[in-house]
């Protein structure tokens, strides 16, 4: 599927003066990592995600259409106009948790721009946005991901109300192209419970552009998977994923990491087919430690790991050998620990990481969460 096909092209004209959308859309954490991208945020190597439940973006759109001046009006015929207007003219306010936060403008308005063209009715309106995260802000669980799939969620209820002729299916296909442009893994948090994005021919229908559902048929094992999260460190990230994602361009081991990433999709999608946890522990223990490894090579190098955070992943493996349990871990590029187990091992597994791990954990915080079903759109009451 090409670009043009997601070029806002109603078949019929419907009027929208103002009003508001509310969507939750989830965050993700990737079992095959993305990491590494070209433009216009495009991925370097697919990648496949658990989608996440109790860790979500709620997001409100509220939009007012705007009073044309002259000036404005004789721009509309420019190609360029929706990206000049949303730089120079638009209004928009931005709150997190209440409170306001101007310093999120720039990153909204950067996006408005990349997707003018897709959606161009969006320089008639100005916006306030409304939104809160279930999980602490730039913590590394992924906030950017639920946050712009929620926003573009709420963008896409704009574009339905406008076209009602568009289909569902082209509905969250867009919402995820348009995520995309604004964070790339983003792209895996419109739909569930595991998500695809990246061209891939042993994925049927993936893409580079867009986020799809994977489509073999899931084992048993892996519909009602745990994720604990462990805070071993709530403070900004020390690496941003943009700086961290570009520092693979020149770097000396990307292409054989590109190679690792595309042979570990296919191993993955088998074992999520014929529930072998084995090769699943396998490859995901194996994909963040590679995630880190490319950090730790990298010029400038990062280490995102904490002392607690290897501390974790030690006891982790030392349990697993004692027990014989399915227990593993995945991290995203920060300190915090992803615990991963099948429900069948729920009691043995929160037992201990509630004896054993959450003592490294700043101030003893932690997310219980599993793999959920995608975005949901809250209705007004």
């Amino acid at each position: 599927m090409e670009l043009d096909n997601f070029i806002y092209n109603p078949t019929q004209k419907t009027i929208l003066d103002n009003g508001s959308f509310t969507w939750k859309a989830p965050s993700n954490i990737a079992l095959v990592k993305y990491w590494g991208k070209r433009e216009p945020q495009l991925p370097e190597n697919p990648s496949i995600s658990f989608t996440l439940d109790a860790c979500h973006t709620e997001t409100t759109l509220e939009f007012k259409k705007r009073e044309k001046s002259a000036e404005i009006s004789k721009l509309e015929s420019d190609a360029t106009f929706a990206q000049s207007l949303t730089q120079k003219e638009f209004k928009i306010d931005i709150f997190l948790d209440g409170e306001n936060k101007p310093e999120f403008r720039k990153k909204i308005v950067v996006f408005l721009m990349r997707i003018g063209k897709l959606v161009p009715f969006i320089s008639d309106y100005d916006f306030v946005i409304r939104t809160h995260n279930s999980f602490p802000h730039s913590s590394g669980i992924a906030s950017s991901a639920s946050g712009m799939s929620a926003l573009a969620l709420c963008i896409m209820s704009m574009e339905k109300a406008l076209n009602p002729d568009i289909s569902d299916e082209m509905f969250y296909k867009k919402a995820s192209f348009l995520a995309r442009l604004g964070s790339g893994s983003a792209a895996r948090s419109i739909e569930g419970p595991l998500v695809v994005w990246g061209k891939h021919n042993a994925i049927k229908n993936s893409s580079d552009l867009f986020g799809v559902k994977f489509t073999g048929d899931l084992h048993d094992k892996f519909k009602n998977y745990h994720d604990t999260i462990l805070l071993v460190d709530k403070g900004e990230k020390q690496v941003s994923s943009t700086v961290g994602h570009n520092l693979m361009n020149n770097h000396p081991f990307a292409q054989q990491r590109f190679e690792q990433a595309n042979e570990n999709i296919i191993k993955i999608s088998e074992a999520l087919k014929t529930g072998n946890l084995k090769t699943f522990i396998s490859i995901v223990e194996s994909e963040a430690l590679t995630l880190h490894s490319m950090m730790m090579t990298s010029h400038p190098y990062f280490i995102l790991m904490k002392p607690n955070t290897l501390e974790i992943i030690n006891r982790i493996w030392a349990f697993r050998e004692e027990t014989n349990t399915n227990i593993c871990f995945t991290l995203d590029a920060g300190a915090n620990v992803h615990v991963l187990f099948p429900d069948e091992e729920k009691e043995t597994c929160n037992l201990f990481i509630m004896n054993e791990l959450i003592q490294f954990c700043q101030n003893n915080h932690y997310i219980c969460d599993k793999v959920g079903f995608g975005a949901n759109q809250i209705k007004p009451q």
